[in-house]
């Protein structure tokens, strides 16, 4: 078994070749004139992972030319981040189901497929071959564990989020919650956790993705103001669209994590080992 990675994955998919002691396989990566895109591999072998993000047209081109690359091998497909996997249903007519489309064609020339926190995993259902989804919380909640904060409670952005956060807050044992709205007026909306009291306390916010930032980097003035004694963002996907990053640090979040799914400074959190306990398995 060998691995091929994407230019959007090359530090993760290192990281798993480190972990599994498998080979990653060198490739070439090049784009004409026009455009195109072009790409050689190093020899396979008779099983091969691909580890690629698709975070975009080019990343998402590379991801299938690799699976045709490999029509030799036994390819599992490692979609670290996958790209257009929100426009799960349609919403209003003539839409595409982007999820669907994009898991259709990356089904082609591979034998399964695992994804790492999708936003819904419903998505897994479009792919045209066995699909799993796995999850970094346990990982989120040891890296949390290691900043060392006083009476640490950690906090879903929103209702629908609070699984993922009691999965990160579960395994070492943090008090964990979720942030309910109460819209006072058609301009005024305050946030506030549920049921515990956030004053005295360090808040972790946790998602699955940050994109713009902008519920955060208000949840967090507001949080502070409320008696928080400070707040860290931390995240699976760190997207940071529109000055996210800067625009969480101009609200006061004192630090910023994400994992390597998305390659960035931020990255802290590394999805190698998750990978290599499914792939090994």
């Amino acid at each position: 078994m060998k691995i091929l990675c994407n230019e959007k994955s090359q530090v993760l998919a290192g990281k798993t070749a480190l972990a599994t002691g498998l080979e990653l396989v060198a490739t070439d990566f090049k784009k004409f004139p026009d455009g195109e895109l072009y790409l050689k591999t190093g020899k396979t072998d008779e099983e091969t992972v691909i580890i690629s993000s698709v975070t975009d047209s080019d990343s998402f081109i590379q991801t299938l030319l690799l699976a045709d690359a490999c029509e030799d091998s036994e390819v599992t497909l490692v979609l670290p981040y996958m790209g257009y996997a929100r426009q799960d249903k349609r919403f209003n007519e003539g839409e595409a189901i982007s999820a669907r489309a994009i898991a259709r064609a990356l089904s082609e020339g591979v034998s399964r497929v695992y994804t790492i926190n999708t936003h819904e995993t419903d998505n897994l259902s479009f792919f045209r071959v066995p699909a799993e989804d796995l999850s970094l919380a346990p990982y989120m909640g040891e890296y949390i564990k290691t900043l060392g904060l006083d009476d640490p409670l950690i906090l879903a952005p929103d209702a629908g989020a609070a699984v993922f956060a009691k999965s990160v807050a579960e395994k070492v044992h943090f008090d964990c919650d979720h942030l309910s709205k109460t819209r006072h007026s058609g301009t005024e909306v305050t946030m506030q956790p549920k049921e515990l009291d956030a004053s005295g306390r360090s808040v972790v916010i946790v998602d699955d993705i940050i994109s713009t930032g902008g519920t955060l980097a208000t949840a967090s003035k507001m949080l502070m103001m409320q008696g928080a004694v400070s707040v860290h963002a931390a995240c699976v996907h760190g997207v940071f669209s529109g000055g996210g990053y800067a625009k969480l640090y101009s609200a006061g979040v004192k630090s910023i994590v994400s994992s390597d799914t998305i390659e960035s400074a931020s990255s802290r959190i590394s999805a190698a080992e998750c990978i290599k306990n499914a792939v090994l398995s």
